[in-house]
């Protein structure tokens, strides 16, 4: 197995140094855009 990660010591903690990929825009459905309209209308916070 290859284990490339780093880490970052803190403390006497070594946390990894994670990073995210670029998320692919994929379209809201149907039922997507309904939520997302009840979302904005409703629950403004969320």
């Amino acid at each position: 197995m290859n284990n490339n990660l780093t880490y970052t010591r803190c403390g006497d903690n070594e946390i990894p140094d994670l990073t995210l990929s670029e998320a692919e825009n994929k379209p809201l459905g149907k039922y997507g855009r309904m939520r997302k309209i009840y979302l904005q209308k409703h629950r403004p916070v969320l």
